[in-house]
């Protein structure tokens, strides 16, 4: 049976679950995170792979590198994504890195979940509440076994990423640079806001002025 991919990733042209291109593994690494403080630290970490998906132009850029159909598409795949977030590493990327990181937890929990439902479908339609059940595990179909390989090879690298120093420090130093950000934009904030509100009280004290 052809394997379905997520419905997110059916909407991302470039997607197929073949073999990654090495020509697109090669291609010189672009680092906009680098080139612009805004779109930076725009960037959440966020919880496991939040945000895999929708950051712009990275999840375009990395996607293409990323499958899990077999055991050995998955060795190319996780091989290419981990020289990919080696790159970012050294060009001081955390963004780019921390992106690649996603994606190669995806490619465990994705593939995992091919191994645990055939099909890749993990819930039922939800109900008139909104309210997704999760079907029961299937056992015994067909690709559950390479699915199940697929997704401990890329959980190796996905260890591998967790323990890198570079990646350490330089999520450190993204933290503490996002929290300085994050502070003064609250300020500015709060000074537009006071102003505004300045502003749209001079009408009335100038009516109180003038009944003095």
């Amino acid at each position: 049976m052809k394997e379905e991919p997520d419905l997110l990733l059916k909407r991302s042209p470039s997607f197929s679950p073949g073999i990654s291109s090495a020509s697109k593994a090669d291609q010189s690494l672009d680092t906009p995170a680098l080139a612009s403080t805004a779109l930076r630290m725009s960037y959440r970490i966020a919880r496991g792979e939040q945000g895999v998906l929708t950051f712009e132009p990275y999840k375009s850029a990395i996607l293409p590198l990323w499958r899990f159909k077999t055991p050995a598409i998955a060795t190319k795949s996780s091989e290419d994504l981990w020289k990919r977030f080696v790159q970012y590493g050294e060009a001081g990327d955390f963004v780019g890195q921390d992106m690649t990181r996603k994606f190669i937890q995806m490619g465990m929990t994705r593939a995992k979940r091919y191994a645990n439902h055939k099909g890749g479908k993990k819930y039922e339609k939800a109900d008139a509440n909104g309210v997704k059940k999760e079907l029961p595990k299937s056992t015994g179909h067909k690709d559950k076994e390479e699915k199940e390989e697929a997704s401990r090879i890329f959980r190796g690298y996905w260890e591998r990423c967790k323990e890198d120093e570079t990646y350490t420090r330089l999520k450190e130093e993204f933290l503490k640079e996002q929290k300085e950000w994050d502070k003064d934009v609250k300020r500015a904030s709060s000074g537009s806001a006071l102003a505004d509100t300045k502003e749209k009280l001079k009408p009335v004290a100038k009516r109180t002025a003038s009944r003095r």
